[in-house]
């Protein structure tokens, strides 16, 4: 990552953003286009985002981090990994990337540009599901990061594809994704009274996320003197 120029790396962040919503609106819309089963719907609407994530990460990774997500954004600047006015243009360009690829899936199936969500996908246990999606994702990421890196984007692809339908939410898990899915009233929409609710715990799942791996991962401390019993003879 750091032989591009911060001007590479926004670019690379607002672009793979884009196409992965492009790929999450656009699979939905292409599900209700074909069938009316939900959990139909739901899987072809799943899979195509598993695997584009790992497309995404394969070739953009290299380039900026591949973080696509705000609150993956944050936990690098929380652990010092990238400074923090980085961050704030890194967020910018994945929200604005983010919003031209539900414009860039509407295009494609020859909606309006944008046309705000009046899906509801508010409440207690959205929320939670919300929290715990991005805590796993986070996880999943520093965890991967430490053992296996260059398995990474098959980790991150799985995972998402996995939360899609063991949380109550179908795991958004990123605050970008969020705006931009609010403009498009299909599929895969959010009504934008909601994103607050959203958004929020996505920041706290990531973060308790990054304070338990931080922990978790932490290098064992330096054993203390051999005791006399365990001394060589």
């Amino acid at each position: 990552m750091d032989k591009f120029d911060l001007s590479r790396r926004l670019a690379a962040e607002a672009l793979g953003t884009g196409i992965l919503v492009a790929t999450v609106v656009g699979s939905g819309i292409m599900a209700e286009t074909l069938t009316k089963d939900v959990a139909l719907a739901l899987l072809c609407n799943t899979l195509p985002t598993g695997a584009i994530l790992v497309v995404l990460i394969t070739v953009l990774g290299p380039i900026s981090g591949a973080h696509f997500n705000p609150a993956v954004t944050l936990v690098f600047t929380g652990k010092r990994e990238l400074p923090p006015q980085e961050a704030v243009l890194y967020v910018i360009a994945q929200i604005a990337g983010g919003i031209a690829g539900t414009m860039a899936a509407h295009l494609m199936f020859a909606l309006p540009l944008m046309d705000f969500s009046m899906k509801v996908r508010t409440g207690g246990a959205q929320w939670f599901a919300e929290a715990v999606a991005a805590f796993g994702l986070v996880a999943t990421i520093l965890a991967g990061i430490r053992f296996q890196r260059t398995a990474v984007p098959w980790l991150v692809g799985l995972y998402i594809t996995a939360a899609y339908w063991f949380t109550a939410s179908t795991s958004f898990a990123n605050p970008a994704v969020a705006i931009a899915r609010s403009l498009t009233n299909t599929f895969s929409g959010i009504r934008p009274t909601d994103l607050p609710g959203f958004i929020l715990a996505e920041l706290v799942g990531a973060f308790a996320g990054m304070l338990l791996m931080n922990w978790m991962l932490g290098r064992p401390k330096a054993r203390g003197p051999v005791p006399i019993a365990e001394t060589p003879r």
